[in-house]
């Protein structure tokens, strides 16, 4: 007997049962049972039956679960990481990073640009088969429109552009030309930034603080078809230019803590929780992996987390008591303690992920207290008058207060009666509206760069384009640091690395910019995150790029 009529014969002796026992029951426990056996034969003859193509997994919506917030998807104001990956998804930009590499390829572009001997003029070759999700086609004037736009409009990220970028000018319908204003060895590398979309200029507007902060029409893989406060709606884009992604479209729902995220994924409400997890969560959701439960996803960060000295404080003015809170720091020890062994530790600005990186700030034992407690009693301190110091932490941010408490014990442990360190903490949105106030002597903060090249490590910290070694710097990157750090070799240093050309000459520039760093000490580089992110076991396609950014268009349900 088949299975079938295996269940056909089942149902027929239920209905005589039925018939038989009807007289003295109620009718409504019979109709149930009835009912049950009517859908035990339904749901058994679809699992015999052949999948419909609509079942594949090709065919089905993915879930995306995260605690990132969504500020704006107006690319000439986003600067947000996740924001970030959105328009990565959304939209497509001159150039772009061959998948799992740092190799720059062309994506609106056709070829990489042709730069004029003095590095001042790029000339970009376009795309001529792109249409934007409302229609409008593609040309040059489009991308001149977008980074003119991003440059004029005044958003958070326009200095990107506005530092270095003299003109924008279409010279034919495929042909771009950047004029810049001085030479900038990694100006590729920056068109690549999430950011350098193309938008529609039918969509958009040019003028200072003309964004559009809810929608986005760009030429991207994905269209944005819904945006809410706890949820984002992505829908695959038909008449894309390239190559279509696996799924149809990407559902993206915010959650308010990493514990309602953890608990989501768990519960299998999403089939990928990424950015942010707190490392118990990481290390709960990672030994489940290890035990086939679902996928465990890593990669190496570029996030990296440090603390700004403010040199206009009377006590930090002074460099020894820079550099001996430096080789205070004990990178492993919180490594171990705090992260559970998910960050590295970090000795320059620039992470490890760049071969210009130099462990500056490492030492053989990675602290060396004897040489901080000789530096301190140089600077004037003793146990009768120890240094006194506000460290300042974001509230918002978990593992912040575990990181600071920790770091606060290192330094009164080991420098003994030589220092005071009084924690403090504030919300994050109003710590960074008074950095440049010069309102904390000591803040924890993190950051990640916008395109990759060591650059992004070293300009946005250490220039100053005015100020001076008696007051410090008056406008720049360290103002809006909150360090105010004033240096004219630096800034020498930083224009050398920017204009140079040969890689091997730069990089030995970025190497002196990093001793530099570590003897003037404005900040201290504490470690640099890996990243993480899980998902169900039916979910194929999940990788972390070396940028940080997800690629949603890999991604797909196994139809298994």
């Amino acid at each position: 007997m088949t299975p079938s009529n295996f269940l056909t014969h089942l149902v027929l002796k239920s209905l005589n049962y039925l018939a038989q026992r009807w007289r003295w029951r109620g009718t409504r426990y019979y109709l149930s049972l009835f009912c049950c056996c009517l859908l035990l034969i339904v749901g058994c003859q679809s699992r015999d039956s052949e999948p419909s193509p609509t079942a594949t997994g090709a065919d089905t919506r993915l879930a995306l679960g995260t605690t990132g917030k969504v500020r704006t998807l107006d690319p000439a104001d986003a600067l947000e990481l996740f924001s970030g990956n959105l328009l990565y998804n959304m939209g497509d930009r001159l150039y772009a990073y061959k998948s799992g590499t740092t190799d720059l390829v062309p994506q609106l572009a056709t070829e990489l640009p042709k730069i004029s001997e003095d590095g001042l003029v790029y000339t970009i070759p376009l795309r001529t088969d792109v249409v934007f999700h409302d229609d409008t086609p593609f040309d040059a004037k489009a991308m001149e429109f977008s980074l003119n736009r991003f440059i004029q409009n005044g958003g958070q990220p326009a200095f990107l552009l506005s530092d270095v970028v003299e003109l924008v000018t279409a010279k034919s319908a495929a042909e771009l030309e950047i004029k810049l204003k001085k030479p900038f060895a990694a100006f590729t590398d920056l068109l690549a930034f999430s950011g350098l979309v193309a938008v529609s200029p039918k969509a958009y507007e040019i003028g200072p603080g003309k964004f559009n902060p809810s929608t986005f029409v760009g030429t991207g893989p994905y269209q944005l078809v819904d945006n809410r406060s706890d949820s984002i709606r992505l829908d695959r884009f038909d008449k894309y230019w390239g190559d279509k992604p696996t799924n149809p479209g990407i559902d993206i729902q915010s959650f308010t803590s990493s514990a309602n995220l953890f608990n989501a994924f768990r519960t299998g409400s999403v089939d990928i929780a990424y950015q942010s997890l707190n490392p118990e969560q990481i290390e709960l959701l990672a030994k489940a992996a290890d035990k086939g439960d679902w996928q465990a996803i890593t990669g190496p960060g570029s996030n990296i987390t440090y603390v700004s000295l403010n040199l206009r404080d009377e006590t930090l003015k002074k460099p020894e008591v820079r550099q001996a809170l430096a080789l205070t720091i004990n990178r492993q020890l919180i490594q171990n303690r705090v992260f559970n062994g998910q960050v590295d530790p970090l000795y320059s600005l620039v992470p490890s992920i760049f071969d210009a990186s130099k462990p500056v700030f490492q030492s053989d034992s990675d602290a060396d207290v004897a040489k901080a407690k000789e530096l301190l009693t140089q600077a004037g301190y003793t146990t009768e008058k120890p240094l006194e110091v506000e460290f300042w932490y974001r509230s918002n941010v978990p593992s912040d207060g575990p990181a600071a408490t920790t770091i606060k014990a290192l330094i009164e442990k080991e420098l003994k009666d030589l220092a005071k360190v009084e924690l403090k903490s504030i919300e994050s949105a109003t710590a960074y509206n008074n950095l440049d106030k010069g309102t904390y002597p000591m803040f924890m903060l993190d950051w990640s760069g916008d395109y990759y090249d060591p650059d992004t490590y070293i300009h946005p910290f250490l220039d100053c384009s005015e100020g001076n070694v008696e007051e410090g710097c008056k406008e720049g990157a360290t103002v809006g640091q909150g360090s105010f750090y004033f240096s004219e070799k630096m800034n020498q240093l930083i224009d050398q690395q920017r204009q140079e050309q040969d890689p091997d000459k730069r990089q030995k520039t970025f190497e002196a910019i990093q001793d530099l760093l570590a003897q003037d000490v404005p900040f201290i580089p504490l470690w640099q995150r890996k990243e993480y992110a899980f998902a169900r076991p039916d979910i194929q396609g999940v990788r972390l790029e070396p940028t940080q950014a997800m690629p949603f268009a890999s991604l797909s349900r196994s139809s298994t």
